[in-house]
């Protein structure tokens, strides 16, 4: 065999050579794992409902409430999208994720539902150090969709807890709990009618809070 069919068939095995490393190198790498798909909590486009008119008050007789951050039962702190099947047993999707946890979620959205209401003087997150004269505390029960016997559905549930900043007393509390069916048995599904039942709970949650500062100054 003279020198150029030498070079040839060198050439030939190279290639052959590089295309099973090639082959061999992709079996051992698995798939790349698509990002997840993140979903946020929002308030209602366009709503503008408050808490019943009360009777008209000078601003500066006002009570004024500072929120502290919502707090999550177990289970229900990250955030994960969480499902159930069967009863006792949470479960998450895979593949879709809140953009940040439920409840540092609804922080801004009570504030907001609260302050539309007219009832206080201010409402202000804790954050900003303000000392109100009323305290609201609130805890994440639930937030999850249920599958089984006909169309999922998305249970939320809220406790609140109005308190006087000076006693430290309770001034009022309740426990709000909305049950919404999807319109699709999948993560988005979930996600809207997880939504609607946020938006109805924070106007009950307004409701609340209006009425409990309204009967704490008469």
């Amino acid at each position: 065999m003279n020198t150029q069919s030498l070079a040839k068939a060198f050439r030939r095995c190279a290639a052959v050579l590089g295309l099973l490393v090639a082959g061999g190198c992709g079996a051992l790498l698995s798939p790349a794992t698509p990002p997840p798909t993140i979903y946020s909590l929002a308030a209602a486009p366009g709503d503008s409902r408050t808490a019943a008119a009360q009777p008209r008050v000078p601003s500066d007789a006002l009570p004024s409430l500072v929120i502290n951050p919502p707090r999550a039962a177990a289970g229900f702190g990250g955030p994960q999208i969480i499902y159930v099947r069967e009863p006792y047993r949470l479960e998450h999707f895979a593949h879709s994720e809140w953009v940040d946890t439920p409840a540092r979620m609804l922080g801004p959205l009570i504030v907001a539902a609260i302050a539309g209401t007219g009832a206080f003087q201010a409402v202000v997150p804790a954050a900003t150090g303000v000392v109100g004269s009323m305290r609201l505390d609130t805890e994440v029960l639930r937030l999850q969709q249920e599958f089984g016997g006909g169309p999922s559905r998305v249970r939320f549930t809220l406790r609140a807890y109005l308190l006087d900043s000076t006693t430290r007393r309770v001034v009022a509390w309740r426990e709000f709990d909305e049950t919404v069916v999807s319109d699709s048995d999948d993560p988005y599904g979930g996600v809207v009618a997880a939504n609607r039942a946020v938006q109805a709970v924070m106007h009950g949650l307004a409701n609340f809070c209006a009425e409990a500062a309204h009967n704490a100054r008469n």
